[in-house]
């Protein structure tokens, strides 16, 4: 998911009630659910680099305890900072709590990322084995609305019931903290059950007289019926639109269909090397193809049909996260790119 989406997240389970057993709480779970994502660090060090190491350890449920801990060490010095500063807290920390919390985070952050169609190695360092529920849009503008009014609505009414004098609680906004969070579980299981249907509906029929060797279902931002299809067959890729409330595969005839290339001597040097490997490995439906270049070179693409979009899919628009490899004329690695970010011969 999107930083702002963890980051109200964690906001909202504090409101929802664990505020109340300790101090900075509100602070340990919104820094928690966004820790994770301090691996997108590595594209410091170039992009396939990135791509290789990004929702990886500190995504998985070994590398949860740390994350943890480490926000916990970031809490306790912005504490005492603030009491050098003279300013304390409403509650006193609770060490053993708020750690609690902090895993509490970096878990559900796991699980929000989990369910968007990018994915996640849960198992790291053990098995890199890549992990998605193909629920939810990496920004689902539903979640954000429900998460932003849990926390601002509480404070408008607060201002309101000032002005006539109430009395101000000490922890307000629990009830609309925790509706937010049943919002955000009931877009997950609405998409889950209409993800289902979608998958359902692709493997109901045939294509082209192939049956289908596999076919998923994967989200649109807003409309929780409309899914892009992706289904593979003997001989074919499909990408085709899905509305899973009517159960309709296709109905404005927007299929593409796409051949399997054929594997040759360029593609076969392209995925032995260093972004090959590491694309291959996190793609689900994986495109290569090849093109000719002057001088006896070659320039072969990679690119998951996930992220294709039926619409520009029909207009042969790339997809986000496609990459290239360029290969010399004895197929040595002369360039890689992924992303827009190129860089010469191979890093590694």
């Amino acid at each position: 998911m999107d930083p702002v989406t963890h980051i109200l997240t964690g906001a909202c389970l504090s409101r929802a009630g664990l505020n109340r057993r300790t101090g900075l709480a509100t602070l340990t779970l919104a820094l928690a659910l966004e820790a994770p994502d301090i691996d997108s660090l590595s594209y410091f060090h170039g992009s396939v680099f990135g791509l290789q190491h990004h929702r990886g350890i500190t995504h998985s449920f070994v590398g949860a305890p740390f994350v943890a801990a480490v926000v916990l060490a970031v809490v306790y010095g912005i504490y005492r900072w603030r009491m050098r500063s003279g300013r304390g807290t409403k509650l006193p920390p609770r060490w053993n709590v708020l750690y609690a919390y902090a895993l509490l985070g970096a878990l559900v952050h796991l699980f929000q990322d989990f369910t968007n169609n990018y994915g996640v190695r849960p198992l790291a360092p053990f098995n890199h084995k890549w992990y998605s529920g193909d629920l939810v849009f990496i920004v689902d503008p539903i979640m954000l609305l429900a998460l932003f009014l849990g926390l601002v609505l509480p404070g408008l009414f607060a201002l309101i019931t000032e002005e006539i004098g109430s009395r101000k609680p000490q922890f307000r906004g629990r009830g609309w903290a925790i509706f937010a969070l049943i919002c955000v579980a009931a877009v997950i299981l609405v998409r889950g059950y209409e993800h289902g249907r979608a998958v359902y509906a692709l493997n109901a029929r045939t294509y082209r007289g192939e049956d289908p060797v596999r076919a998923s279902a994967f989200p649109e931002p807003v409309n929780p019926f409309s899914w892009n299809g992706v289904v593979e067959t003997k001989d074919f890729f499909f990408l085709l639109p899905v509305d899973s409330g009517t159960g309709e595969v296709d109905p404005q005839n927007q299929q593409v269909q796409l051949f399997k290339p054929q594997e040759t001597p360029v593609t076969l040097a392209a995925k032995k090397s260093y972004l090959g490997r590491v694309y291959l490995d996190w793609a689900e439906y994986p495109y290569v193809t090849e093109e000719g270049l002057p001088g006896g070179r070659y320039k072969v693409q990679f690119e998951d049909l996930r992220f294709e979009d039926v619409e520009e899919a029909g207009q042969r628009r790339r997809p986000p996260l496609t990459s290239y490899v360029v290969l010399d004329s004895q197929l040595r690695v002369e360039e890689i790119s992924r992303g827009g970010h190129s860089q010469k011969g191979t890093a590694k």
